[in-house]
């Protein structure tokens, strides 16, 4: 053994030696280059200056080689406000058509020029650009863009759309914070112009304290971004439903609907219309007989006056009973929510008569219910939070989806079945403005799911479903490297330029001593 080990240790002396000889002249070459920079380079200051000169076109050259490979930018906010999607990547990957995205006025390294630019690499045919009114006068003047004035032009063959700065933002006024949406409304520009059919969204007016301009403006803010045109329905003047709604809108009604309105929304059920139906919690009885009479025709009972409460302290927020996370039941516009996503304040309950669903021809899908500790509170004197004496306890269905057959299919004709579909909450505030501006501390949940809901509700009852998805959650820039890129991040921030103060320090007094 003692043998086979000297050999061992011969046969590796002569490569250890070789190594170390090899590193040593590594050295004593490092060194000389050191050492000739230094004598014929830094101590004459002609060559000095030629030699920081070369460093700096190094380092330009560098620098404009990377910005011409449109390199996806480092983001390290939280919410990645800077970096595309996957959900718009996918989006438009498929898009055919040519699309030119002109920032009119804008300089070459804005963040929302750089974040369109992210577009191309999902999908070639999709170009954004800095161009000058003075140099495009066409655009300017085609698109009304006057000079020195900035705007976003998002253009397919003779479709297009404008966009304005203040189009990319929004303002959160609970935190007074301004708020990103350029991801949201780019993508929806750039699929509006390549859609071959835009659905149409009413909102039905004069029956409710909730509208577009009324105590839902964040809704109406986020309906911009989503491909669909939104308009308001007053049927007293129309008299009917519009043959070009894709979805009728109802709003939590505060009195009863009139006759005109309740032949023209029973007609537009008939003919196969959808609905989409936010009910808040009533505090008071209120007769609604003809209100009453539409939710009948999909098997659903009057509303009941009463809210409900959680027990189960997982399907609350901050241990109150009244801010409910329903659980999401499994569906095309629920499946890409969080399951612990959606907060409803002061909900209530959605009564279905089971039994007349056949007769109605009816199908029942639960898309959000409560746990089965949740209970109904109808006396709002008692302040118990618990249930008591008399009180329904259980789970409550919050979120429905009733698919109501109109006529059944014929395979002689050849026709298709028809069918209209109600999508009902038993809530209104957690989309209004009421939620956001007064409970500031809720308000980045509400702007990052609630509006998912009803957002994917709408994409689904105008049969845009490749619309439905959990969207950008947009708020404050959040810094969040990881402790390897916060170190590099700040070496690059200052430690670099404090050692080339100190090398410049260090050389300039090493000639001043030389002369």
């Amino acid at each position: 053994m003692k043998e086979k080990e000297e050999k061992i240790k011969k046969e590796k002396m002569p490569k250890e030696k070789k190594a170390k000889k090899e590193k040593v002249k590594k050295d004593k070459e490092t060194s000389k280059f050191v050492q000739k920079i230094k004598k014929k380079w830094l101590i004459d200051g002609t060559k000095t200056f030629i030699l920081v000169l070369l460093i700096v076109a190094v380092f330009l050259a560098i620098n404009i080689s990377v910005q011409n490979l449109d390199l996806t930018p480092i983001d390290l906010t939280q919410e990645k406000l800077y970096t595309l999607t996957d959900e718009s990547k996918e989006r438009v990957k498929d898009i055919d058509k040519d699309v030119n995205i002109y920032f009119v006025g804008y300089s070459d390294d804005d963040a929302d020029l750089s974040l369109a630019k992210q577009y191309k690499n999902a999908n070639e045919r999709i170009v954004a650009e800095a161009v000058n009114a003075d140099d495009r006068p066409d655009l300017a003047e085609k698109y009304g863009i006057e000079s020195g004035s900035t705007g976003i032009i998002v253009e397919c063959g003779d479709r297009s759309k404008v966009l304005t700065s203040s189009d990319l933002v929004t303002y959160d006024s609970s935190t007074y914070e301004t708020i990103s949406i350029a991801e949201e409304r780019l993508t929806s520009a750039i699929l509006s112009v390549t859609a071959d059919e835009i659905p149409k969204v009413y909102f039905l007016e004069g029956y409710s304290e909730f509208s577009l301009d009324q105590n839902m403006y964040y809704l109406s803010v986020y309906l911009q971004n989503e491909i669909m045109e939104v308009d308001t329905l007053n049927i007293l003047s129309t008299g009917n439903v519009p043959d070009d709604c894709s979805t009728l809108v109802i709003t939590s009604p505060s009195k009863d609907f009139d006759d005109v309105a309740t032949t023209a929304i029973t007609d537009y059920i008939n003919k196969g219309g959808n609905i989409l139906w936010l009910n808040a919690a009533m505090a008071i009885s209120a007769d609604l007989p003809n209100v009453n009479k539409i939710l009948a025709l999909y098997g659903v009972n009057p509303f009941e006056v009463g809210i409900i409460r959680e027990t189960d302290s997982s399907r609350m927020v901050s241990g109150s009973p009244d801010l409910i996370i329903p659980n999401l039941g499994y569906s095309k516009i629920t499946e890409d929510l969080y399951s612990d996503g959606v907060i409803f304040a002061n909900a209530t309950k959605i009564n279905i008569n089971e039994d007349s669903l056949d007769d109605l021809n009816v199908e029942k899908t639960d898309l959000a219910t409560t746990s089965e500790n949740a209970y109904f509170r109808t006396n709002f004197n008692n302040n118990s939070t618990t249930a008591t004496e008399g009180e329904e306890t259980g789970s409550f269905v919050v979120g429905a989806e009733l698919d109501k057959t109109i006529t059944e299919a014929n395979e002689e004709t050849g026709e298709a079945a028809k069918t209209s579909t109600l999508v009902i909450y038993g809530e209104n505030y957690f989309i209004s403005d009421y939620q956001l501006a007064e409970n500031s501390q809720y308000p980045a949940i509400q702007l990052a799911y609630n509006k998912d809901l009803v957002l994917n509700s709408l994409a689904y009852l105008t049969d845009r479903e490749e619309d439905i998805t959990a969207r950008k959650s947009t708020g404050t820039v959040t810094y969040t490297a990881t402790e390897q890129q916060d170190t590099i991040v700040r070496i690059i921030i200052f430690a670099v330029p404090v050692v080339i103060i100190l090398v410049g320090l260090i050389v300039w007094q090493k000639r001043r001593r030389k002369k």
